[in-house]
């Protein structure tokens, strides 16, 4: 009976929150950059033309997003804006969140870094904010990337303290709205939540900081791990392999790439993983390492939809934002604390998407260690797997981008 009254008790305080919190609005300001065009008398005028897409509608500036109904246990719900270079010129394709309110705190963004608010605004609440650019490049004529961005908010967090503080400030702050609207006609009520993202596309240029748009994550790369270079055709010693760096840039020496899961590697048990690894690697003169959870996890919480993180008795949860290790480590301790796994979609993630189980170098317990394999056809998990089952071993290989030219 007491568990029963618990249970209503949190329905109730639930439906508080749906009542303070029924409108979330994100506003965004977007703009092209206008792009200075090449005049030469050998190749004329280079055209300039970035098209940003939201659904079926085109747009350019002072994009607004509207979320209603955004409460505890909501579906996810995302926003994407499609972005497509139609022009001569490759593109260097940025975002930058210029002002985030959270109901009557506008937050200092003085001293927080780009990815430090991302972070915040990913972990430090009971709702999930996320924004994630698909690509940082877009290439000349056809080139495309999406920027999206996605609010969710578990129904339990497991941090009832949390989700109590929340629920009784959005209420009071919408309270205070309204009684304000009441004594002014004119004032118009503020959203709890509101946020200003800039998304910027500039002519690509190959400075240190930028993206190298040879190596994008995902993209294909085939290489002769034995003798340490390029090849031509997949067969013998030349192995498909796929970049699994998130964000590689043109001032990074290496670059990281996974072999084809559908080739031919060594299985046995957790604690033979090393020597496994050293049989596989043997004859390879390219440098190489074990897969690491944070390989893993790192690809596919760039998926700020649809990549979960399932644990025992509580909800859901977008994996969101992993910028920094420390973030990193906590969600990892968390699924271990929760007897948990991760969830990634097949087609998004091709290059991790197999029948087979493949170890990644983690223990998850004394008993059990991390491993990835698929689910069903739509989803594949990364989950703790019995240390004297029968799965493969992968390397991952750090090559320098010199021998691969």
């Amino acid at each position: 009976m007491e568990k029963k009254f618990k249970v209503y008790a949190k329905l109730n305080l639930m439906s508080i929150f749906f009542i303070a919190l029924s409108f979330i609005s994100i506003s965004f300001a977007w703009f092209a950059y206008s792009g200075l065009a090449k005049v030469s008398t050998d190749i004329g005028v280079s055209a300039w033309y970035i098209k940003f897409k939201q659904g079926e509608t085109d747009v350019s500036d002072d994009i607004v997003i509207s979320l209603d109904n955004v409460y505890p246990g909501m579906e996810r719900k995302s926003e994407k804006i499609d972005i497509e270079n139609l022009g001569d010129l490759d593109a260097d394709i940025s975002y930058d969140i210029s002002a985030v309110r959270i109901l009557d705190e506008d937050i200092d963004l003085t001293n927080l870094s780009d990815k430090e608010l991302e972070d915040k605004l990913a972990h430090d609440y009971p709702f999930h904010i996320n924004v994630n650019l698909d690509k940082a490049f877009a290439k000349a004529e056809d080139g495309t990337s999406e920027l999206e961005v996605s609010v969710s908010w578990p129904l339990d967090s497991g941090n009832n303290q949390m989700d109590s503080e929340w629920g009784k400030k959005a209420f009071e702050f919408m309270e205070k709205e309204e009684q304000k609207a009441q004594d002014d006609g004119s004032y118009q009520k503020r959203v709890p939540i509101k946020l200003v993202i800039n998304l910027k596309a500039e002519q690509y240029l190959e400075t240190n900081d930028v993206v190298d748009k040879n190596y994008g994550l995902g993209e294909i790369v085939l290489y002769d791990a034995v003798n340490n270079k390029a090849c031509d055709a997949i067969g013998g010693n030349c192995l498909k392999t796929y970049v699994i760096d998130v964000n590689n840039k043109l001032n990074e020496d290496t670059v990281t790439l996974l072999p084809d899961i559908y080739g031919s590697y060594e299985a046995g048990t957790y604690n033979d993983y090393n020597s496994i690894l050293s049989r596989v690697t043997n004859n390879w003169k390219a440098t190489t390492r074990p897969l690491n959870i944070s390989d893993i996890l790192k690809i596919i919480s760039t998926d700020i939809t649809n990549s979960l993180l399932i644990r025992e008795n509580l909800s859901d949860a977008v994996i969101g934002e992993l910028e920094y290790q420390d973030r990193l480590d906590n969600v990892i301790a968390d699924v271990k604390a929760n007897n948990g796994y991760f969830t990634y979609l097949n087609s998004k993630f091709t290059y991790l998407s197999t029948n087979k189980c493949y170890w990644i170098n983690e223990e998850y317990d004394l008993n059990n260690a991390f491993a990835f394999t698929k689910v069903d056809d739509t989803t594949s998990k990364v989950y703790k797997e019995i240390k004297t089952a029968n799965c493969s071993v992968i390397p991952v290989i750090e090559a320098s981008k010199k021998d691969i030219i």
